[in-house]
């Protein structure tokens, strides 16, 4: 009875087969189908065309970077650095020096007459 009670689910009025189902199988399954060979074409035409891809992402050589810098700007550039690390070094000595020398302590003398 079981077995007969779920096969007559299928069953429309007067036992004719519901096809609904089946044909909503079927257009899901088709539009799967679709996208699956959508897919399939456009990995087949990426390999097939993957400079002219590349190609469209790349960036245009003007935007590539900026223009190289003059001849003697790191030369300039290091001589300024130097300059600076010379006068930080400077500048650390004498703090270096005022906090080594012990305070000035006054000296005060006392005279007693008699």
């Amino acid at each position: 009875m079981a077995a007969a009670a779920g096969g007559s689910a299928a069953l429309g009025d007067g036992g004719a087969i519901d096809y609904s189902v089946h044909e909503a199988w079927n257009e899901a399954t088709n539009v799967y189908l679709l996208a699956v060979l959508a897919s399939l074409a456009l990995l087949v035409y990426a390999r097939r065309n993957k400079r002219r891809i590349l190609r469209i992402f790349a960036l245009p050589p003007a935007a590539a970077g900026p223009p190289p810098p003059p001849a003697g700007f790191y030369s300039g550039l290091k001589k300024i650095r130097l300059r600076q690390q010379l006068e930080m070094y400077s500048i650390a000595r004498k703090y270096e020096q005022q906090q080594q020398q012990p305070p000035k302590q006054t000296e005060s003398v006392q005279l007693s007459v008699e």
